[in-house]
């Protein structure tokens, strides 16, 4: 086995790892077991989940009063803490073959930007925990696995180009919207996160409307507040219902502007003379279609936990075929 396809085969598992490890994050926090384990990097202690005995729950319930065992949430956030860590694990190798084996050198300086960056999640995850959902760390925590991923995802697209794939003519014009689109994606993303960890997914449970009027009563100033201090439990949400309304209307308008922006990128990848990218650009298409359908769905349904977790797994998916636009747009054939 050559270099490229060993790089191309270890960058698609951490790739395919890196979007796991999103969704499963996903469906921890809106399963309300983000704090299934109150410790960090253990659960009540242990590095794997216990048993569950009467005598070891009445000791875990005793040293944590203020979060009684819960076994299945406990695994759910055990899982995904080891999932991370095999990620983790997955760059830190990465990093170690660019700097010991002269043939990965290509990669030195972005594994190395990787490592930085998945020790850094890592401390996020456990301010996670620490400071009992924090919305605006659970909002980085957010992106910093998708920037990680975007990151592996286009090293996986620079060594698939050595085997023809992904690759096109490029197109000089079209990279400063798709760089727009990406930036305005990124924001949006930003705002879900910032709705989710605020609990406010459903302040408003009606649409196109919102709790019966176009511009309901709202609280901008309370509801966008970043930090409030330490010592707060975030679970289930602090803010009143004006303040998670301000934050849910906030994120209806931007996934508005998103959708006017992304759409006229994938039209003018569609109508572009390069067949890779007619084809990315209906791609985007139908993701943003099937993004939009999950976000009412969310409203329409209650938030049911499928339709939750497919909006986060969407909105990944979404920018990663972004990112693939502006890699192709950029041409990188020899």
């Amino acid at each position: 086995m050559n270099f490229n396809t060993s790089l191309s085969y270890l960058l698609r598992f951490s790739c395919l790892l890196a979007l796991v490890v999103i969704v499963l994050g996903a469906y921890v926090r809106l399963s309300d077991a983000g704090l299934g384990c109150p410790d960090w990097p253990g659960c009540y202690g242990k590095l794997i989940v216990p048993e569950g005995s009467n005598s070891q729950i009445e000791q875990m319930n005793k040293a944590y009063p203020e979060r009684p065992f819960e076994k299945d949430k406990a695994w759910k956030e055990m899982l995904h803490r080891y999932l991370a860590s095999a990620l983790g694990l997955t760059i830190l190798i990465l990093a170690i073959l660019s700097w010991s084996k002269k043939q990965f050198s290509s990669i030195r300086l972005s594994s190395s930007i990787l490592l930085a960056l998945v020790i850094f999640q890592g401390l996020l995850g456990m301010w996670t925990v620490t400071l009992l959902l924090k919305p605006i760390v659970v909002v980085f925590h957010l992106l910093g696995g998708l920037t990680i991923l975007s990151l592996l995802y286009w090293l996986m697209l620079q060594t698939q180009s050595a085997g023809r794939f992904f690759v096109s003519k490029g197109n000089a014009e079209l990279r400063p919207v798709v760089a727009i689109a990406l930036i305005v994606l990124f924001c949006q993303i930003s705002l879900g996160g910032w709705t989710s960890s605020n609990y406010a997914a459903l302040a408003c449970p009606d649409f196109p409307t919102c709790q019966g009027t176009w511009w309901p009563k709202m609280n901008f100033f309370e509801g966008f507040i970043l930090w409030r201090g330490l010592g707060i439990d975030y679970e289930g949400g602090t803010l009143d219902g004006a303040a998670r309304t301000a934050i849910h209307m906030t994120h209806r308008i931007g996934a508005v502007i998103a959708t006017i922006v992304i759409a006229y990128v994938a039209l003018r990848n569609i109508f572009s003379e390069t067949r890779n990218l007619k084809f990315t650009g209906t791609i985007v298409l139908m993701l943003l279609t099937i993004q939009i359908l999950l976000g009412i769905a969310n409203v329409k349904l209650s938030l049911p936990i499928f339709a939750a977790v497919a909006h986060n797994g969407v909105a990944a998916l979404l920018l990663l075929s972004l990112v693939t636009l502006l890699y192709q747009c950029m041409d990188h054939r020899k």
